[in-house]
């Protein structure tokens, strides 16, 4: 049987250091600074890890992208594994695995090895978009079956069955896997996940990180759509939100701005590595650029302790999410770190829903 989410679907009280009504995780995607290299980046994200199990978050997630010089993320599995290796108490899992890109059988394999190797750790969250572009999916997927987000509900049933929860593969058994099975949860920036995860049972996460237009519809749509199931008893969502706390609201708008020129520069078709502090503020933006990035804002936790946690109530009120997963794109790892530092030490006391 696939386990459902860890803890309760109506939140928990103590999350290890962390006093809050609602359980707080961390969203991590291994960005690489100008400067850089892919190694520092998947060390600091192991550093992130490991100090945000100290304070208490409850899970870590790793998420999938390709042909992304910024994010180095795009192995969830082995990353994971290497987390997996380097934590103890922290639950750890994809934000997600896409699985247009990979034969289901694969993955069932990848996360019940991570579960035979880490019982009661691992997560398994899945996104129906490639997480790249459709040339890049071909070249990871190598055929054209199945690239369709519509094929999406077919090939989660497939990896339901590897893991020995259906019906079963006739003549083919994942091993690990079979036995092996993580927590799934389902993903979504719009309905579709939302009203499939409910129809399941499973628990959803919402990425109100990049489509904060979308929250409130999806949410609305996976509760009412919600049927008990092995899994769950009631609707279990989770909000995907940035948030970028410092000590000064100054600060954190100066933090702020390579994530801002790199989303831009991704939507120009110009993706690269992030930026410092200091190009971003020097960047030559049109009106519609700064328009561009300013509304990308939007949903956005951003300030002092004090104003990340006015917007993250204001956030809990509106969506009334039983968790929050929080990620935060900064170019330098000591404010990474720091962030995550301030919110669990002066937000997350004053979080309710």
């Amino acid at each position: 049987m696939i386990r459902a989410a860890s803890g309760k679907a109506s939140g928990s009280g103590v999350v290890g250091k962390i006093v809050t009504a609602v359980p707080l995780s961390v969203l991590d995607l291994a960005p690489v600074v100008s400067g850089g290299t892919n190694g520092e980046a998947l060390s600091h994200t192991t550093q992130l890890a490991q100090r945000t199990e100290d304070l208490g978050y409850r899970r870590f997630w790793v998420a999938e992208h390709h042909n992304m010089p910024g994010i180095a993320s795009s192995a969830p599995a082995v990353l994971l594994a290497h987390l997996a290796a380097h934590t103890s108490t922290i639950r750890l899992g994809s934000g997600g695995v896409m699985l247009p890109n990979h034969a289901p059988l694969v993955v069932a394999e990848q996360f019940g090895t991570l579960v035979a190797l880490h019982p009661d750790r691992i997560d398994l969250g899945l996104g129906r978009a490639p997480g790249t572009d459709q040339v890049t999916a071909l070249a990871l997927r190598r055929s054209m079956d199945a690239l369709s987000a519509d094929d999406f509900p077919q090939e989660l049933g497939r990896l339901i069955d590897y893991f020995g929860s259906g019906t079963g593969t006739p003549r083919v058994t994942a091993v690990p896997g079979r036995g092996d099975a993580p927590a799934i949860w389902l993903l979504g920036s719009s309905d579709f996940s939302a009203r499939l995860a409910g129809r399941l049972g499973l628990p959803f996460s919402f990425a109100h990180h990049f489509s904060s237009a979308n929250t409130d519809l999806a949410l609305a749509i996976y509760r009412d759509a919600f049927q008990p199931s092995r899994w769950l008893e009631q609707p279990y969502a989770m909000v995907a939100a940035s948030a970028i706390c410092a000590p000064t609201d100054a600060e954190a708008e100066w933090l702020a701005g390579p994530s801002g020129l790199s989303f831009l520069r991704l939507r120009q078709g110009r993706p690269g590595r992030m930026p410092t502090p200091e190009e971003a503020a020097e960047h030559p933006y049109t009106p519609l650029e700064r328009e561009f990035v300013l509304a990308r804002r939007d949903g956005q936790a951003l300030g002092s302790p004090e104003t990340v946690r006015r917007q993250l109530t204001a956030l809990l009120d509106r969506t009334h999410a039983d968790e929050l997963m929080l990620t935060t794109m900064v170019y330098d790892i000591d404010a990474r770190v720091r962030s995550f530092e301030l919110i669990a030490e002066q937000v997350a006391p004053h979080l309710s829903r």
